[in-house]
């Protein structure tokens, strides 16, 4: 793995630590891709520091086991906004 990929996983991840984002919302404050967000974030990390690695996993594991709700809650909004016109 090149040095510079080694780099960005690392910073992917303490980014995620720091902010708790998604991987939607890192992806467009770094300007990376939500593919590459993802893979670094979830296959590369475990790679270069494990310890970091499974950090980023707990977060990434609390964001999918609410992401029906979130989904929810822009359906409900969209809605919303529909009948007021």
């Amino acid at each position: 793995m090149h040095e510079h990929i080694r780099h960005r996983c690392v910073r992917l991840g303490e980014l995620l630590l720091e902010t708790g984002e998604t991987v939607r919302v890192l992806a467009k404050m770094t300007g990376y891709s939500k593919s590459t967000v993802h893979k670094d974030l979830t296959e590369r990390l475990f790679l270069v520091n494990e310890t970091l690695a499974n950090e980023v996993k707990e977060i990434l594991a609390y964001h999918k086991s609410i992401r029906h709700l979130r989904g929810g809650e822009a359906t409900r909004k969209k809605w919303q906004s529909r009948q007021k016109h």
